[in-house]
């Protein structure tokens, strides 16, 4: 994105594609080179769960050379830092956004105002209350100040990952204009409720009916969707089960998440797919939508209802197809009016 305005930057992450976001351990030079070539719609650089405490610091470093080197296929660059409840999270928030500030600067000049650094958001885990998001924000605004980039313009998805995260969720979505998706964190999650299963995602033992976490997808969901903003699923860790993989997939996806986390490059195709809008049905909402703008007009009638093929469509019949539309224009492939 090349405006400099920050409500233009954040609502263009808003609406981007996370079809998938690839988790990459910030700590390793190996898997960081290989995330540049892999068609994720995000990649985010993991300072927290996927990297041990002894390397924490020297992941910093790698990190910012990372990014500063560019090359990455996805058009979404996030970087995750570590919870409140460690000592690490001021210190990952400065290192990484003074760093890139500083190889921004030296190949710009300093003097040079409303730069920006190659970070469009910050992932800040098992966030459980709005003042932790509102503190991440002020950090950030501070470094932006002092490094002369653009204020407000680096996106933040806070992750949901305990009972009292999912208790606060509308107020934590609503802490700060930065917010431009919440995630679910699946593993924290079960070990915070106690379940029963020492597989991420998976259904407790003993649990026979329904979905387990049916509950907080939907209430992480609508409240994304009350205050504008994505919902992220997290990941399947079974890395080589493809066909499970894909069916969480789709499970979140017909409820109307926007993209699910993926840890290895198997997962990156089958997610893409599973999250963009099928050919028939971007068919289906062009057709919905031209019909529906000819007939709401003068020369149509001004008519609200009318029969598309052997369906009614209304008003709320036209949100549905919009809704069609926006995601299969993240995804670049939209081809209606």
């Amino acid at each position: 994105m090349s405006s400099d305005n920050p409500f233009e930057i954040i609502a263009g992450l808003r609406r981007a594609a996370r079809r998938t976001t690839l988790a990459v351990p910030g700590s390793s030079a190996k898997m960081l080179a290989k995330a540049t070539g892999l068609d994720a719609d995000e990649v985010f650089l993991d300072l927290e769960d996927a990297v041990a405490g002894p390397a924490k610091l020297e992941a910093r470093s790698r990190v910012v050379e990372a990014l500063s080197a560019g090359g990455f296929s996805a058009r979404q660059l996030a970087v995750r830092v570590n919870a409140w409840d460690t000592e690490y999270t001021v210190g990952d928030l400065t290192d990484v956004v003074s760093g890139l500030a500083a190889r921004v600067e030296a190949e710009a000049g300093a003097g040079a105002e409303g730069r920006r650094v190659p970070l469009d958001t910050v992932i800040v885990p098992k966030v459980r209350e709005a003042t932790e998001v509102a503190a991440v924000d002020l950090i950030l605004r501070q470094l932006e100040r002092s490094h002369g980039l653009v204020e407000g313009a680096i996106g933040m998805q806070p992750q949901i990952e305990d009972g009292m995260g999912l208790v606060n969720v509308d107020a934590i979505a609503a802490a700060s204009p930065r917010v431009v998706s919440l995630v679910f964190g699946p593993g924290d999650f079960m070990a915070s409720m106690g379940m029963r299963s020492l597989t991420v995602g998976a259904q407790p033992e003993g649990y026979a009916v329904g979905d387990a976490y049916h509950y907080p997808l939907t209430r992480i969901l609508v409240s994304a969707r009350a205050h504008g903003i994505q919902a992220i699923d997290g990941p399947y860790v079974k890395v080589r089960d493809v066909e499970g993989f894909e069916k969480a997939a789709r499970h979140t996806a017909g409820l109307g998440y926007d993209g699910k986390w993926v840890l290895h490059p198997s997962q990156v195709d089958k997610g893409n797919e599973v999250f963009t809008p099928r050919t028939e049905d971007i068919d289906r909402a062009a057709e919905i939508l031209a019909a529906y703008e000819r007939s709401t007009s003068i020369a149509g009638g001004a008519r609200g209802a009318i029969m598309v093929g052997d369906e009614m469509v209304d008003e709320a019949g036209r949100k549905m197809a919009l809704t069609v539309r926006d995601k299969a224009e993240a995804a670049g492939i939209w081809t209606g009016p």
